[in-house]
């Protein structure tokens, strides 16, 4: 593959854990856990790739509406991943970051994200973004409020108006400091956003596969990289300015 090739930053809807375990006769946490096993394998390819940094949507804000063992479920899948493989992730120099509403998880689930961020923020070989209890919306949502209670405290408190600049916004998301997603990869076939990073796709390249989460694997991540690098990325341009 040609390096110039890579995208920087891939972001990955991982769906259809759910179907591919109804397609065997399997619960649906034998989906969820065939897809953490798919996950590890992405995070190795994107490393051998030269990825520098890969984002995936694990928990969405409207997943609590979920049957209520699922949920359940999920959350103790949470823990077992963080306790099995941050180790691991910092022996490779990745770092990881659980990114959206981390509040509303119990207070064992929060310290463990909270130590794994901690024990890997100063490496540098690739980054891990998990997007937990995440959804675009809340995240302008928030960020819109921290520049408000900025306004609100300067000037002695007088909320002097202004006007709200993109760089502000930028500034004020969870991802701040991190790159935007150079392509979004869908699995399961599912022609939809589903409210993730609304901001920062703007300009990503969207590659749809029919491939079930479970069973996506460094041969695919390496098609749809190769699909990307067959895209013009023209951010507004005409192809003659860009030549």
């Amino acid at each position: 593959m040609n390096a110039k090739n890579i995208p920087q930053h891939i972001a990955i809807i991982m769906d259809g854990n759910g179907r591919w375990a109804k397609k065997r006769g399997l619960p649906r946490a034998a989906g969820h856990k065939r897809g953490a096993e798919s996950l590890r394998e992405a995070v190795r390819a994107c490393n051998e790739l030269g990825v520098k940094h890969l984002t995936v949507y694990a928990f969405s804000t409207e997943n609590w509406q979920r049957p209520e063992d699922e949920v359940g479920f999920l959350m103790g899948l949470f823990l077992e991943a963080i306790n099995n493989e941050v180790n691991k992730l910092h022996k490779n120099n990745v770092r990881i970051r659980f990114l959206g509403r981390l509040q509303q998880f119990s207070k064992e689930l929060q310290e463990k994200m909270r130590w794994a961020m901690d024990l890997t923020e100063k490496n540098t070989a690739g980054n891990l973004n998990v997007m937990v209890n995440y959804g675009g919306r809340a995240e302008i949502t928030d960020a819109v409020n921290e520049i408000v209670k900025g306004i609100e405290g300067s000037e002695g408190g007088g909320g002097r108006r202004k006007e709200i600049t993109e760089e502000e916004i930028e500034n004020n998301l969870y991802t701040k400091g991190i790159p935007d997603p150079d392509l979004l990869i869908r699995t399961a076939n599912e022609m939809r956003i589903s409210n993730f990073l609304l901001w920062q796709i703007a300009y990503s390249e969207i590659y749809v596969t029919d491939v079930l989460w479970p069973d996506f694997n460094k041969q695919e991540l390496i098609k749809a990289i190769e699909e990307y690098g067959k895209r013009e990325r023209r951010f507004g341009k005409t192809s003659e300015q860009l030549k």
